[in-house]
């Protein structure tokens, strides 16, 4: 391991740290995701001894090991031993970032945002005679129309966020240590007149990673978990931030550019059969009855080329026209650089960006000339030599 890096071992429930060095072996660099876990893989050869914990258990255990990358005193990636292999004397591990804890766990309860209620009529059933008035009224009175149904109270995309996390969370042996930010986004689940409710039922036997996902899809917004030591060093938070509605800002302030800090960039990609200028959205219901939306983004210059996407999940015309427009400005833009590996230099030093900063890209592409565009970072994986890469997604891809 590189001067400055460590790798912390911890006991996934009892956060009692195990091993201050592990001596891994990384087969690929931690990975850190824009609302996604991240991900680290390494070896360790030959067997060592003292892998084993105060409670005599083995300090790598799947689902039961946290692991943290130190450098130069800074928590930079976190997460927990999902998988372990052996071959000989050889372990290998695949790791998870801690968010990746609530996939395959089910959900339990019941949440609903925007239920329709109808309420009870006080007038049913006094009519047995049917002729349109009160049963022996006098005078007559005709019967009133029974009261409308209304949609009941509706939660904001992040409390329903953070429910599904406290879901997780409060099961037996589920305190995975996560923490939510706690302020609200201002969207509301469900339709306002209770035509769609947004729900989460146990008897759907719903997986509380996948509701997760699609809160941060359709609604969309972005979400960062990060780790950092807690001031007293001695233990560590860890914490999911919550973008309103996204995270990350354009950074004027830092340079990248060919010659300078960018040691190398990933081949320049197109969109090829994947482009699309005009989006159809199938939702719920059959025939003609099948909730649709349609978008486009037609320049002028460019065929027209169609992408439909059924997802029956979706019923509302907002939550429709949210998907299409996420689809068509994924599906329309041009060129863009997928990743560039930088040095730490004096036009950005490490750790000066975040997650979901917007920078300006200055490349030459061979066939293509000069390229001078804004693109976001979706993913950065540190490397022991001294080099960062940086995932890239063009900043005019996102619509929100």
């Amino acid at each position: 391991m590189a001067n400055g890096w460590r790798i912390i071992a911890q006991r996934a429930l009892s956060n009692e740290f195990l091993d201050w060095d592990i001596p891994l072996a990384l087969s690929s660099n931690p990975k850190r995701t824009l609302s996604g876990p991240g991900a680290l893989t390494a070896t360790i050869e030959p067997e060592y001894a003292r892998l084993i914990g105060p409670d005599k258990a083995p300090i790598l255990q799947e689902w039961g090991t946290k692991l943290f990358l130190e450098v130069d005193g800074e928590i930079r990636w976190g997460g927990i031993l999902t998988k372990a292999a052996f071959d000989g004397a050889k372990m290998s591990i695949e790791c998870e970032g801690l968010t990746s804890y609530p996939h395959g766990i089910p959900y339990e309860d019941q949440l609903i945002s925007g239920e329709l209620i109808t309420p009870p009529d006080p007038y049913e059933g006094r009519d047995k005679n049917h002729d349109g008035y009160i049963d022996f009224s006098s005078p007559k009175r005709p019967v009133p129309e029974p009261p409308k149904p209304y949609a009941g109270p509706r939660i904001d995309a992040y409390v329903a966020f953070r429910k599904v996390w406290e879901h997780v969370l409060t099961r037996p042996y589920g305190d995975i240590g996560i923490r939510v930010d706690s302020h609200n986004l201002g969207k509301l689940l469900g339709a306002e007149d209770g035509s769609d409710p947004w729900e989460l039922a146990w008897w759907d036997n719903p997986d509380c990673g996948q509701a997760l996902d699609q809160l941060t899809r359709d609604m969309p917004f972005d979400w960062v978990e990060t780790h950092a030591w807690a001031p007293d060093h001695r233990t560590i938070d860890h914490r999911v931030r919550l973008g309103t509605p996204r995270l990350g800002r354009k950074r004027d302030d830092l340079r990248f550019a060919d010659g300078e800090n960018i040691a190398a960039i990933a081949k320049p990609e197109g969109l090829g059969d994947e482009y699309a200028n005009e989006i159809i959205v199938l939702g719920k219901g059959e025939g003609r009855a099948m909730a649709r939306a349609q978008l486009h983004n037609f320049d002028g210059r460019r065929l027209r080329r169609v992408a439909t996407i059924t997802d029956k999940t979706l019923a509302s015309p907002e939550a429709l026209r949210l998907r299409g427009q996420h689809e068509l400005t994924g599906r329309s833009q041009a060129l863009q650089i997928p990743a560039i590996q930088v040095m730490d230099h004096p036009n950005a030093r490490f750790g000066a960006w975040s997650l979901g900063d917007d920078i300006r890209i200055q490349v030459h592409v061979p066939w293509v000339g000069d390229i001078d565009v804004w693109h976001r970072i979706i993913g950065d994986e540190v490397s022991a030599d001294g080099t960062c890469v940086l995932t890239l997604r063009r900043s005019d891809s996102f619509h929100y």
